[in-house]
């Protein structure tokens, strides 16, 4: 999730179990707290580009460092919060683990994928309810928490709590109706897919990107579930087949490697992009849900030396225009 969003609920919650007294400086470390797991992000290298794939949302994030976290956050900032407000340390490591307790399960509601059960497990947990971003989640949190510092009033955060309950609920429900309606589109096309996953489009929890996987390929396609449902027909792309699309590849390589590793961060929803030869992308994201325009790739050179790695890319390159399409879909239009 966004830090914005993960600093609010880290706020929530220790607010709402504080007294009236404590709800300013209670949100303060709560907030920090609920945002510091994603400092994993730091953890890059110039040489590998992929190292950071392999770290973000891992240990960090994971159940049995809830403890460890809240312990360094706390060691942080009760010199610079705790000691202010006249806190006791056990006070400013309560607010701290409860904030930072928030964020791996709010991450782990998003599509990304979360490793809660590390080091026990490599497997990524995600419910795919709701998306990084979603202003309408958000935004009543944020106000809620502000308001339960300024006017000590815990209440406010728990309601704030309620809200986020309650719309992650919404977001499980919608899922529910995406997969179906995802399932009703393959067997209108005659296919019996392998997996079938829905996702929530940027920003909002009623248009959704299903995609669904055949022995011959993926298909992506975008329903606007619950209200006014709609299917918004996509396209279909053919698997990664590293022999047939990257034939000059040599298997024992360090981008092929990197291939390897890349398919499995992006669940082996994986194939060449279209339009750039030599370009892996994750079909799982993108801006337009009914489209392969994805988010990132990676991006290999031919008679490259074997112990090259590829290239990370990002693509926003047409956000705005594409925002707006999709703004269309969650319209109406």
């Amino acid at each position: 999730m966004d830090p914005l969003t993960q600093g609010a609920l880290g706020a929530a919650l220790p607010q709402a179990v504080r007294p009236k007294a404590h709800a300013g400086v209670a949100g303060a470390l709560g907030a920090a707290a609920g945002m510091a797991a994603d400092l994993d992000v730091l953890i890059r290298s110039e040489a590998d580009p992929l190292m950071f794939l392999e770290y973000h949302r891992q240990f960090t994030h994971a159940l049995i460092f809830i403890p460890a976290g809240g312990l360094l956050c706390a060691l942080a900032l009760n010199w610079t919060l705790g000691r202010r407000w006249r806190l006791s340390f056990a006070q400013t490591l309560l607010f701290c683990t409860l904030g930072y307790a928030t964020h791996a399960l709010l991450d782990t509601c998003t599509s990304y994928g979360t490793m809660l059960l590390w080091p026990f497990s490599k497997e990524r947990f995600s419910l795919s309810i709701v998306s990084i971003i979603d202003p309408l989640f958000t935004v009543p949190i944020l106000v809620l928490v502000v308001l339960a510092g300024l006017r000590r009033k815990p209440a406010l955060a728990r309601i704030a709590l309620v809200w986020a309950g309650l719309y992650l609920a919404a977001g499980a429900l919608q899922h529910r109706a995406a997969l179906a309606a995802g399932r009703d589109i393959a067997a209108s096309r005659g296919h019996t897919p392998s997996r079938l996953e829905a996702k929530p489009s940027f920003g909002n929890i009623l248009v959704w990107k299903t995609i669904y996987e055949t022995p011959d390929g993926f298909y992506v396609d975008a329903v606007r579930a619950g209200i006014l449902p709609h299917v918004f027909a996509g396209v279909s792309l053919p698997k990664l087949d590293t022999v047939r699309d990257l034939p000059w590849l040599d298997p024992t390589s360090q981008q092929a490697r990197d291939v390897e590793r890349f398919s499995r961060f992006s669940d082996g929803f994986v194939a060449e992009d279209p339009d750039r030869p030599n370009r892996i992308i994750d079909v799982r994201y993108s801006f337009v849900p009914n489209t392969v325009s994805a988010l990132w790739s990676i991006e290999l050179a031919p008679g490259a030396p074997p112990g090259t790695h590829v290239r990370y890319r990002t693509h926003r390159e047409y956000a705005r225009e594409s925002l707006g399409r999709l703004w269309q879909m969650v319209a109406g239009g």
